[in-house]
């Protein structure tokens, strides 16, 4: 799943690990087809050809997991809650809170809009959960 997308995500820059989301989105884009993905997903058609062919279109974290369940025995929901787990033992591990991580990342997100998006209350886009997942697995590298 998106949180092991990467051996050793503290090793990589958020764009790096941001791709590396990616190259596991277009893993399963490539085993089903594009048109496939597009109607189990609900994603648009241009989207998920776009992401297929190279680029990189804003996805939230939501969107990401139902690319995901489209090659796996989970749905998107316990994706998804399985990467929120993820960084919130990452963060106990790493003794970090969210005004930390809100000021160790490039974002323009709170301390509070930070944990809002980690709790689902706010969405997440792939790029803002590389940049989160980066910082808290570096912390915990050390």
């Amino acid at each position: 799943m998106l949180y092991d997308a990467a051996d050793e995500p503290a090793t990589l820059s958020p764009r790096q690990l941001h791709d590396a989301y990616e190259a596991e989105l277009r893993a399963v884009i490539d085993v089903h087809g594009a048109e496939t993905v597009a109607d189990e997903t609900g994603l648009s058609t241009e989207t998920v050809d776009a992401l297929a062919d190279g680029e990189s279109p804003t996805l939230t974290l939501m969107e990401a997991a139902s690319i995901l369940a489209v090659d796996s025995n989970l749905d998107a929901e316990t994706i998804v809650q399985e990467v929120r787990d993820h960084l919130l033992m990452g963060m106990t591990t790493g003794v970090l809170d969210v005004d930390t991580i809100a000021s160790n990342v490039d974002l323009d997100l709170s301390g509070q809009e930070v944990q809002q998006a980690i709790e689902g209350r706010i969405r997440m886009t792939l790029a803002e959960l590389a940049a989160i997942h980066t910082y808290v697995a570096g912390r915990n590298a050390r």
